[in-house]
Order: C-alpha cells, then sequence, then structure tokens
C-alpha cells in the first residue's frame, strides 16, 4: 500500500502545486521554463508509474465494501460517458468543449465516481476516492481562479470525433482490453 500512497502524493502533489501555490508555481515557471516543465513531467511520471505498480501489490486487498451488481452495470455506463469527456478535452474545441468547461477534470470525475461504485476494495477506494477528490478540489480552483474553460466553439464535427473515439474505446474496453490491462471485466456479473 506504501508504493500506491506515494505515488499518488507524487503525482497528484504535482497537478496540486497550481491550486495550493499559483503564484510559487508561476514563478517557478517564470525561472525555469521548460526546466520547470521537464521536472513537471517527470515527477508525474513517476508518480503514474508508482500508482500502477502500487495499485497492483495492493489490488485486490482488503474489502471494506461489496458494491451490489447493479452499481458495475450503472459504473460501466458512467464510464461512456468520461471516456467521451476524455476525448472532447484532447480535440480542439467543438460545441461540447465549451459546455463541458473542463472535459479532462470532468472525465476524471466520472471516472473516479464509476470505479467507486464498482470496487469496495481498500487499493480502489484509495486510488479513486484520491482522484475523485483532486478533481473536485481541482476545479473548484479552476472557478475560484475564473477560468470558466473554453470561452468560443468550433465545428460541430469535432464533437462528432470525440464522441466516435469515445465510444470506439468504449467497445474495445468491454470487449476485452480492460480484461487484458487491468486483470478485471468491467461487466462481469459477480
Amino acid at each position: 500500500m506504501f508504493v500506491l500512497i506515494l505515488g499518488l502524493i507524487l503525482f497528484l502533489g504535482i497537478h496540486s502545486v497550481r491550486i495550493v501555490a499559483p503564484g510559487w508555481r508561476d514563478a517557478r515557471l517564470a525561472a525555469m521554463g521548460n526546466g520547470w516543465r521537464g521536472l513537471y513531467s517527470i515527477v508525474s511520471a513517476v508518480g503514474l508509474v508508482l500508482i500502477v505498480w502500487g495499485y497492483s501489490l495492493a489490488w485486490p486487498g482488503p474489502v471494506l465494501y461489496e458494491p451490489p451488481l447493479w452499481t458495475k452495470h450503472v459504473a460501466a455506463l458512467l464510464m461512456l460517458f468520461a471516456l467521451i469527456a476524455l476525448a472532447v478535452s484532447q480535440l480542439p474545441g467543438g460545441k461540447l468543449k465549451k459546455m463541458l468547461k473542463h472535459p479532462m477534470l470532468l472525465s476524471v470525475k466520472i471516472w473516479a465516481f464509476a470505479h467507486l461504485l464498482a470496487n469496495g476494495e481498500l487499493a480502489s477506494i484509495l486510488l479513486f476516492g484520491s482522484f475523485l477528490a483532486w478533481a473536485v478540489v481541482d476545479r473548484i480552483s479552476l472557478k475560484r481562479r475564473g477560468d470558466v474553460g473554453p470561452t468560443s466553439t468550433g465545428p460541430v464535427v469535432w464533437d462528432v470525433v470525440a464522441i466516435g473515439i469515445g465510444v470506439a474505446v468504449y467497445v474495445l474496453l468491454i470487449s476485452g482490453l480492460h480484461v487484458w490491462l487491468f486483470g478485471a471485466d468491467p461487466l462481469a456479473r459477480a
């Protein structure tokens, strides 16, 4: 569990600098330029590797609650929306990007909440609960800083592409990619 927690501290910690110390972060960025970006990337990558490794070491671990079967199906449906929001965040803006305001954070919140619905073991609660809490705090921080997300819209074609990508990745995940990558069937009956 230590490796997972250390990874969460590194990954979410570096992603929280702008939340807790925006002036310090801006000063580092001004002073270091790409050096700050490099450090940020390295700490993020190390944290992510530790999260993946730590989760694999800790999972399944102690079960704190056993979610009812219906919550797993709700979680599977929510993941479709999380993947579409993720695709929207990565493409040029259509109408959805402005409407969702911060689609990457929305995607993280839906992803984490869905996985909390479907998993009751300690490692999952730590992992997904930490990401959900961070995404909520980051969204509040953005709102307080006056960051309302994209202010203009682009062609709807980008929304169609994002929905297509989100659906395609979803189909791949439920068709066996999730089992292959993570060892868990998101549509398992038990």
